[in-house]
């Protein structure tokens, strides 16, 4: 059996995949399998991924009616050989020793799981070196319940550094912890932030590197960059899974605000979502849908019960027009925005 399993979730992933998989193929940690997934994919990505196992006997293939990446990710933990699993999305890639230094420190620590620091990476070749979830070291139980659980619960609002990403490309899991307690992905959206609060309500003890081991693309077209139109309905079931997580690991005494902070959150992509350019609604609209926003439930108690304060300069300015119901203004904002990124991308 294979010490490592990688698994890929694969969809419209042609013009990336193959760079994604030399890298993981290509590891000084060789004893993996890589699961490739493809999802339904409408372009050449199904036949790449059996081109490539054609090549390497640790390569094997799913192929799967579209369903998204949590159900694409659930068919390849279900699947999966190895002790430990690992993640990766199929336009990303990992550095050359990045399974082998996880593998070493969760050795070294006896930890049951492992965890980096990564790049961002622009299209443009540009490199940006982010933090990982926390800094160099091993953890135990209760600094993993107040250094990710609970900031995942509840510290939803700040600048972009300080805000925790739920990434599960960055870790290295345990299967056992997986299988034992039936941890799957739920949702569309924001499912990774669910899987690594309920994974880390379990697992013992994690080592930390300080460096860089994935690149983390910023794809254009990545779903995380296109219009939602179902995303209030995708958060809302989110916000349910979360309720359900807090009131069953009784979480609500450490974050009492975490309500306010995720619907505040949330509401600032929503925001960005229904101003994004596949939105094809008209500006007044799309003014009008935002403020419909502002007045469900969710959204009005955290207007009401939370100032957002010390985000970034743009999300701030944001989150205070909307405040103060300056909703004109917000179109306005977003319309120059949207102008000018069209100039730059002719």
């Amino acid at each position: 059996m294979p010490e490592i399993s990688v698994i890929v979730p694969v969809y419209r992933a042609e013009a990336f995949l193959k760079t994604c998989t030399d890298s993981i193929l290509g590891q000084t940690f060789s004893d993996l399998e890589l699961l490739l997934v493809e999802d339904g994919s409408p372009d050449g990505s199904g036949a790449l991924c059996d081109a490539i196992a054609a090549e390497d006997s640790r390569v094997r293939v799913f192929h799967k009616e579209n369903g998204g990446v949590s159900s694409a990710r659930n068919l390849g933990m279900r699947e999966a050989r190895g002790r430990l699993l690992a993640f990766a999305d199929a336009d990303d890639w990992l550095a050359p020793n990045a399974l082998e230094v996880l593998h070493r420190i969760a050795k070294d620590g006896g930890a049951d799981t492992a965890g980096c620091a990564h790049y961002r990476a622009e299209v443009t070749g540009q490199m940006a070196r982010e933090p990982g979830a926390l800094p160099l070291g091993v953890y135990g139980p209760e600094e993993l319940r107040e250094g990710i659980v609970n900031r995942l619960l509840g510290d939803r609002l700040g600048r972009q550094d300080e805000v925790l990403n739920g990434f599960v490309w960055r870790f290295l899991f345990s299967q056992e912890i997986v299988l034992r307690e039936e941890i799957i992905f739920d949702g569309a959206y924001l499912e990774d932030e669910l899987f690594l609060m309920e994974y880390f309500c379990h697992a013992q003890k994690l080592a930390m590197t300080d460096e860089p081991l994935y690149y983390y693309l910023q794809n254009p077209v990545s779903v995380t960059r296109r219009y939602l139109p179902d995303y209030l309905d995708t958060f809302a079931r989110f916000m349910e899974t979360k309720e359900a997580l807090c009131q069953r690991f009784g979480l609500e005494s450490a974050r009492p605000l975490w309500r306010e902070s995720s619907n505040w959150a949330g509401l600032l992509i929503a925001v960005g979502n229904e101003y994004a350019p596949g939105n094809t609604a008209s500006l007044s609209e799309k003014s009008r849908r935002v403020r419909a926003m502002t007045k469900l439930p969710g959204m009005k108690e955290a207007i009401g019960g939370l100032v957002p304060q010390n985000l970034g300069p743009r999300k701030q300015l944001v989150a205070d027009l909307i405040r103060k119901r300056h909703f004109f203004l917000l179109t306005l904002l977003y319309a120059v925005k949207n102008r000018r990124a069209r100039k730059e991308r002719s």
